[in-house]
């Protein structure tokens, strides 16, 4: 294998982006992203089935336009990284199947690995060659996921310190989206109608904040209570026959997310005396996260790491460079009797 920059590529189905990296080392030569949002848009969310089958179209286009892109030819690559969870399981059985395929026909050694782990792997392919410091705190927010880790070792040691309970901060906002009759994905339209709203307008509850909530979940996150408080007086106002101020609730929605998230990660900060934090998921696209973030943490003095919105999302690349800092670290690759793990922990780096 060649010497400390292996040339990896990474494949990533998690849920509804067929992501086809190529990194050599740190260094990132292709990002092929194809998504199938637009057949999800009509069902207002992600239909597993038709995520599996949207998988099974696009992988072999995306895997030729990431080798054209990278000029790089399958013989020349040192290893295969895939996503083996979590994520939807029909999802994530195209990719596996497809790795596994490409590994035993190439006689290339593969890497299973996590994809959470994989959103903080992100921050290794920025252009600044500015080194991720650790340990760090990492806040992932996506439709799926909503987690707070604590990574000591990228490749080795990665402690789950909270999770959601119940929806994700991305599933919240396509829901609150639907629920004020704008289109999927929500964040995004979110975003779009905040802008001129105040975000103070009506105080919307922050999941488990409470003194009461804390001792037991202090790193958690809930936000399904959010999404009825939003519906109750969205049909309140309505049934007053009052016109719904449609900025005011979506900036007062978002400003409730982003604070709980903020709140809870710069919390995970202090408590663990780790004045670091890298934010990563595609929610992480949101304005007012990002803006708040920076806010938090130049309040809280922590330095805050965002990998570029590029590889916020689900993507490939960041597969393949978590794969390469597994072979840089010396460890050795994944057997070919793992299988797609839909509920596969963050502290489960490599399977």
């Amino acid at each position: 294998m060649s010497g400390h920059e292996p040339l990896v590529l990474g494949i990533e189905t998690s849920c509804d982006e067929t992501g086809i990296g190529i990194v050599r080392g740190t260094t990132l030569l292709a990002n092929v992203i194809s998504s199938s949002m637009d057949e999800h848009a009509r069902y207002g969310g992600v239909v597993p089935e038709v995520a599996a089958r949207a998988h099974l179209e696009a992988l072999v286009p995306a895997l030729k336009q990431a080798l054209a892109e990278s000029g790089v030819t399958l013989d020349e690559l040192d290893a295969i990284a895939v996503t083996s969870g979590p994520g939807l399981s029909g999802a994530l059985m195209v990719g596996v199947g497809a790795a596994k395929a490409l590994a035993v026909s190439l006689d290339k050694p593969l890497y299973a690995v996590n994809h959470l782990v994989g959103h903080v792997g992100a921050d290794v392919l920025r252009d600044d060659d500015s080194e991720i410091e650790l340990p760090t705190i990492a806040l992932l927010v996506s439709g799926g996921h909503t987690s707070l880790l604590l990574v000591r070792d990228l490749v080795s040691d990665v402690e789950l310190l909270g999770e959601t309970i119940d929806d994700a901060a991305g599933e919240a906002f396509d829901k609150v989206a639907r629920l004020l009759g704008l289109p999927y994905p929500g964040g995004p339209e979110i975003d779009r109608v905040a802008v001129g709203g105040d975000p103070k307008a009506i105080r919307f509850p922050r999941g488990l904040s409470q003194q009461k909530d804390m001792a037991e979940h202090r790193y958690d996150f809930s936000f399904s209570g959010l999404k009825t408080a939003v519906a109750r007086w969205v049909e309140q106002t309505r049934d007053s026959g009052v016109e719904v101020p449609m900025a005011d609730v979506a900036a007062s929605f978002r400003e409730s997310v982003a604070d709980i998230l903020l709140t809870k990660a710069v919390a995970a900060c202090v408590d663990h005396g780790i004045p670091r934090l890298l934010l990563g998921g595609g929610v992480v696209a949101n304005a007012r996260v990002r803006e708040l973030a920076a806010e938090r943490c130049a309040a809280a003095g922590i330095e805050l790491r965002i990998p570029p919105l590029s590889l916020c999302t689900d993507n490939g690349a960041m597969i393949a460079a978590l794969g390469a800092q597994l072979i840089m670290a010396g460890h050795a690759p994944s057997t070919l009797d793992f299988g797609a793990d839909s509920t596969l922990p963050a502290t489960v780096i490599q399977a």
